[in-house]
C-alpha cells in the first residue's frame, strides 16, 4: 500500500488539530513544553518523542542523500520535525512517499 494514502490523512487531522490546540491554549507552545520538562513522569515522554524525533530525522535525511538530493532539501522537514515532532516526517512522506529501495 503507497503510504501516501495514510500520511495524508493523519498529517492533514493532526495539522487541523495541532493548530486549533494552539490557538486555544492559554500559553505558549515553548511554556507548555518547559512545564513538562519539570516532572520526571511527562519528561520522560517528551524525550521519548525527541528521541523518536531524532531518528525521524536520520531517516529523512539518508532517505534525502539516497535520492541524490542535499541535506539542504531536507531542511524544513526537520526544522519541522523540531517543532511538532510527527508532522515533520508525516509531511516528508506525503511529499516525497518512501523511496522503493532495490528488490524491494
Amino acid at each position: 500500500m503507497n503510504a501516501r494514502w495514510i500520511a495524508s490523512p493523519v498529517l492533514l487531522l493532526f495539522t487541523l488539530y495541532t493548530g486549533w490546540t494552539l490557538m486555544i491554549a492559554e500559553q505558549s507552545l515553548l511554556a507548555f513544553g518547559l512545564d513538562l520538562l519539570s516532572r520526571p513522569d511527562t519528561a520522560q515522554v517528551v524525550i521519548d518523542l525527541y528521541v523518536m524525533a531524532g531518528l525521524g530525522c536520520i531517516w529523512m535525511a539518508n532517505d534525502q542523500c539516497q535520492r541524490g538530493g542535499s541535506l539542504l532539501g531536507v531542511l524544513p522537514y526537520l526544522v519541522l520535525t523540531a517543532l511538532f515532532v510527527s508532522l515533520g516526517p508525516l509531511l516528508y512522506i506525503v511529499v516525497k512517499g518512501l523511496a522503493q529501495r532495490p528488490g524491494a
